[in-house]
């Protein structure tokens, strides 16, 4: 038998097929025989909970879920004594907007377990947010936001906005952790600092006593290389930015629209 594995498994980009929605009957198949064996899988992901939770139900999963990057870990459906929400400091989302013209962001939006809140609709494709359109209690308003929120999501016009979340960082002293996904889109996101997908994870492992040797993590994007550092097995896609390669044990062969994970884990556990 085995040694039981903890497979950490991006959505957008790795997952999910490039339309953003697509699980293949190939993976879910898949999936089961992985979890029937006795491995853990767990979703660790960008999304909000909203926008991963059909996602994780598809999938019949009975682990955590790891959503904003890092800054939410929880058990849909229960009340996990361990579940864990980390919050951005509201002000944060003011000074931003006072800069939005000096870092060309199209938007910013504030972003919680179930709602979100953008201050600008026009440059905004609604599907990023899981909808098909925006409505008027969308929109942000300064009354609105009495809670911090567990992320900010901001979108550039910047072509290198790698470069753009370092200068955003500066520009705010390296009060929070800010992470690029959304392949073309020019998207960005900041988490409370310290906060990652490999911080959630070691939460996770620390509190069921499993090893990180253990853990196998599937990733993307400049959102995984934490993740894919920290684990013990590191795998970037074949459609992985280059940003990521470094961080990986090995590049698989496969792309998310050839369900590369499923067929690695199939090679590997099954």
């Amino acid at each position: 038998m085995l040694d039981k594995k903890i497979i950490a498994i991006d959505l957008d980009g790795t997952t999910l097929h490039s339309d953003g929605v697509t699980v293949s009957d190939y993976t879910k198949h898949i999936f089961k025989q992985v979890q029937d064996k006795g491995h853990d899988i767990i979703i660790a992901t960008g999304r909000p909970y909203r926008m991963a939770v059909d996602i994780y139900h598809q999938l019949e999963l009975k682990t955590p879920m790891i959503n904003f990057n890092g800054a939410m870990i929880s058990i849909p459906g229960e009340k996990w004594p361990e579940a864990q929400a980390k919050h951005v400091d509201k002000a944060i989302v003011f000074e931003l907007i006072k800069a939005q013209e000096k870092f060309g962001l199209d938007f910013l939006a504030a972003e919680f377990r179930r709602k979100f809140f953008i201050n600008s609709f026009d440059k905004a494709n609604p599907r990023i947010f899981g909808i098909d359109s925006f409505q008027a209690y969308h929109q942000m308003q300064i009354a609105k936001l009495d809670d911090d929120p567990n992320a900010i999501l901001l979108q550039t016009c910047f072509t290198d906005k790698l470069a753009l979340a370092k200068q955003i960082n500066a520009y705010f002293n390296n009060r929070f952790n800010i992470s690029a996904w959304g392949g073309e889109n020019g998207i960005l996101e900041i988490v409370p600092k310290g906060v990652s997908k490999a911080s959630a994870l070691a939460h996770y492992l620390d509190v069921t006593g499993q090893d990180v040797a253990n853990l196998i993590a599937f990733g993307d994007e400049h959102n995984d290389v934490e993740m894919l550092s920290f684990a013990g097995t590191g795998y970037a896609m074949k459609n992985a930015s280059d940003i990521l390669l470094p961080h990986a044990t090995e590049q698989i062969g496969y792309t998310n629209d050839e369900d590369g994970v499923a067929k690695t884990l199939a090679n590997l556990l099954l």
